[in-house]
């Protein structure tokens, strides 16, 4: 740690990770109810999401009423989760970090994330269907790696307060008992956080998104966990306060240079093109880039700009209005035949392309800018994290799609997963088509931001990828 960084004080903030035993369990649902829960209550929440994630993000930020960034030991990278951490409980009451599938899958895994930061463990497991069976789950997750810090465990799903009791009485160690929530559903039985086939429905998509989680919570406020006192001495018992962190600062990053300074990216932003971490754009802020928002969907022209991102999203869902938009299409080719930068990235690259067929056989024609066809898949045909080598270094990422994609196009790269080389036939392919860098590839734009700047048309003074 550098003199400067040790002359920084600590900062101490009530934390929990929320976890579970895979995906699918109730960590989002959990995480969003419970920061409403402290909201309603005048506490200022900051909730960060574990490993990469477009969709959950939009009920935290919901609930919390506050941005939400990823946190990963890989993708993001230590120094980065600990500015962001201790940033965050300078300022709030309440740090909440939801994990990613199971605490101990994938690498790093979400117990690494508690491991390395103190962070204490909250475990909310799926109890439907089981009973003294809970107990031994909750004692193999709190057992499994020793030194983790646990806070406690939730069922979630429960079918009776009978159900629960027999739940609470199977715990090894009854101190983890947090609580129980019934399942919450809507009228005839639907979910009441719906998902689609990249996850969740985004929150903005609800009417009623917010009187969903406000149900949430209520059920959890009447959970000893929900019941718990704020301040230390308030009640018997634990309190929040004997789940305080302290968040020491990090090293301080490389600076970003002025690699974007006086030119404007216009960034696509709508229900078809959601897929933005805000970090990414605080990055090409930082570059010095102006940033021109525009809604394909709306029918909005191109704004007057030097380089295109359209990001990942939901294309597929919006083929007939997406076509409609002629003027944006027009917009766009000129854009491109004047030479100058697009970044189109999963989504935004199915945008791109000539033609869509989905799951039923039906083919409708897309912006026709790119050669290309996409193909719908009903299971996953993308996934996990990648990186891709550029000449500043490596670019890091994540891919998940549920399209292939048939082209001519050559290959102006290919991403990797974490500790393999890049093979033919394997990870993302980067493809150029003129001015136009296209991928399945998801940057996560603060890992290598000359490497950004460079797809957004810096020129030479900031490289090419």
């Amino acid at each position: 740690m550098d003199i400067e960084t040790a002359q920084v004080p600590a900062a101490r903030c009530p934390a929990l990770l929320i976890t579970s035993t895979a995906s699918g369990q109730g960590k989002t649902t959990l995480t969003a109810a419970l920061a409403r829960l402290h909201a309603r209550q005048g506490r200022r929440v900051r909730i960060f999401k574990c490993g990469p994630d477009f969709l959950d993000p939009f009920w935290h930020e919901l609930a919390s009423g506050a941005p939400v960034h990823s946190v990963d030991l890989w993708m993001t990278g230590e120094t980065d989760v600990r500015a962001r951490l201790h940033a965050a409980a300078s300022q709030a009451d309440l740090i909440l970090v939801e994990g990613v599938m199971g605490l101990f899958d994938g690498t790093p895994c979400a117990a690494d994330l508690a491991e390395r930061l103190g962070l204490p463990v909250l475990a909310v497991i799926d109890a439907s269907g089981m009973s003294a069976t809970f107990g031994a789950l909750a004692c193999g997750l709190q057992h499994y790696r020793p030194g983790l810090r646990w806070a406690g465990v939730l069922a979630n799903r429960v079918g009776s307060e009978h159900h629960a009791g027999l739940l609470r009485d199977g715990l090894l160690d009854p101190s983890l008992w947090l609580g129980a929530l019934a399942r919450v559903q809507e009228s005839g039985g639907a979910s009441l956080l719906p998902g689609r086939h990249l996850g969740l429905v985004a929150a903005y998509e609800l009417d009623d998104a917010l009187q969903r989680l406000d149900r949430v919570a209520d059920a959890l406020q009447a959970t000893p966990l929900g019941l718990m006192p704020w301040d230390a001495g308030a009640g018997r018992g634990p309190s929040w306060q004997d789940w305080a962190v302290a968040f020491g600062p990090a090293v301080p990053a490389e600076a970003v240079g002025p690699w974007l300074e006086g030119r404007t990216v216009a960034v696509a932003r709508d229900a078809a093109f959601s897929f933005i971490y805000a970090a990414n754009l605080d990055c090409l802020r930082a570059m010095g880039a102006r940033l021109a928002f525009f809604s394909p969907l709306a029918g909005d022209r191109l704004p007057a700009c030097d380089a295109l991102w359209l990001p990942g999203g939901y294309p597929e869902l919006h083929l007939a209005a997406l076509a409609a938009n002629t003027a944006l299409r027009d917009d766009i080719a000129a854009h491109v035949a004047q030479g100058r930068a697009v970044w189109a990235e999963c989504g935004g690259m199915l945008a791109l392309c000539e033609q869509l067929t989905d799951n039923e056989g039906r083919t409708s024609p897309l912006w026709g800018l790119l050669p290309g066809h996409v193909r719908m898949q009903p299971r996953l045909a993308g996934l996990g994290m990648q990186q891709l080598q550029t000449a500043w270094g490596t670019l890091r990422g994540h891919t998940f799609h549920y399209s292939r994609l048939e082209t001519a196009m050559p290959e102006d790269g290919r991403s990797h997963r974490p500790g393999q080389a890049a093979q033919a036939g394997r990870g993302e392919a980067l493809y150029r088509h003129g001015s136009v860098h296209a991928s399945y590839f998801h940057a996560w734009f603060p890992s290598q931001p000359r490497a950004i700047a460079a797809l957004l048309g810096a020129g030479a003074d900031a490289g090419h990828p």
